[in-house]
């Protein structure tokens, strides 16, 4: 929270997050070697005893696709990668007047939800000192009508002003705005709004239907947050740029993009000490095919440019299969050692 609110943090917050499909692509005792060698990214861990089973959501087990609660198809082709809507129920419009959404009593979305045990999640959480945070399911808003509609139906249904994609936006915000009232009901610190919108180059939307169609629902669904203090906290994989003023007037207080597709310069220059950056660590490039050197000046370097005594700067990796072992280490000793850098 002092990172976030520019309140002169001990050390930069670090987090290295490694997918599921990583225990069957890496030998699990390399894995476990080097969180136990990194305590700061991974305190109080402890390796299990024998084989380490991962557990694979619903949406990421290969050979079964899942439907979630909005009707959406999800299907992939490597058991711990979060599949691909491949069937969308509202692929033709005559299925919506018997579409539904999901009943939020006891569905977030994507998965089923217990309310009672994320209650004492965090409440447990609160009791022991840490930050609670939540969020609505990955996708929520943008990608959610991708999934819904099919992205090529939907970028015609914004070109063409379709009514329909006025009401459907406003039944999934409706149902999202149901979720973050709970949430913010249990009390949480954060809130969390995730929903990719950037490509490799540019957004997946017109800046102008950014604005027309999604920042409008963003700002109702962030606002209840912000009235009650609680951080708002944004993710958006790709290139991002077009659309980063209609974020920050949405609401974000702290924003997860990408590094190297936005441009590490560019982002000291938009949002440093303006906004906390969440940078998301390159996964294409340094990380996947430079040298640990590589590795260890690219997290150095953005320390040095985008961080500060005063804070402001959070930064996360995600490890997925494909990254040299020798890399992954150099990446955990770097995040730890420059997590101290203004200490």
């Amino acid at each position: 929270m002092r990172a976030v609110r520019f309140e002169r943090p001990d050390f930069i917050p670090m987090s290295f997050v490694i997918n599921p499909a990583c225990w069957n692509a890496y030998p699990q005792d390399a894995l476990f070697d080097l969180i136990e060698a990194h305590p700061l990214l991974f305190p109080g861990s402890k390796r299990p005893v024998g084989a380490f089973a991962p557990e694979y959501p619903l949406a990421s087990r290969k050979g079964r696709p899942y439907t979630d609660g909005f009707g959406c198809v999800w299907t992939t082709v490597e058991n711990g990668i979060t599949g691909t809507v491949t069937a969308h129920p509202l692929a033709d419009w005559s299925a919506f007047p018997a579409w539904r959404c999901p009943d939020p009593e006891i569905h977030d979305g994507l998965y089923p939800i217990d309310w009672q045990a994320e209650k004492s999640r965090i409440e447990k959480e609160k009791a022991e000192g840490k930050m609670t945070s939540a969020g609505l399911r990955h996708g929520h808003t943008f990608l959610q009508l991708c999934d819904l509609r099919g992205y090529e139906n939907l970028l015609f249904d914004f070109a063409d002003e379709d009514p329909r994609i006025d009401r459907l936006i406003g039944q999934v915000e409706q149902f999202n705005r149901e979720i973050v009232r709970r949430y913010l009901d249990l009390g949480v610190d954060m809130m969390c709004y995730a929903d990719d919108l950037g490509m490799q180059k540019g957004p997946l939307l017109s800046p102008a239907h950014f604005k027309r169609y999604i920042k409008p629902a963003y700002r109702r669904l962030m606002k209840p947050a912000r009235d009650k203090g609680v951080i708002v906290y944004m993710h958006a994989d790709g290139d991002i740029r077009l659309l980063a003023d209609d974020l920050l007037d949405s609401g974000v207080e702290a924003l997860n993009l990408q590094d190297i597709v936005n441009g590490v310069d560019w982002i000291a220059s938009r949002f440093k000490g303006k906004v906390c950056i969440a940078l998301d660590i390159d996964r294409q490039s340094v990380t996947r095919y430079g040298t640990p050197a590589q590795v260890d000046a690219l997290i150095k370097g953005e320390v040095q440019k985008l961080g500060g005594k005063q804070g402001g700067l959070m930064m996360i990796y995600g490890l997925y299969p494909g990254i040299p072992t020798e890399n992954i280490a150099a990446l955990m000793d770097a995040m730890e050692k420059y997590a101290l850098y203004y200490s």
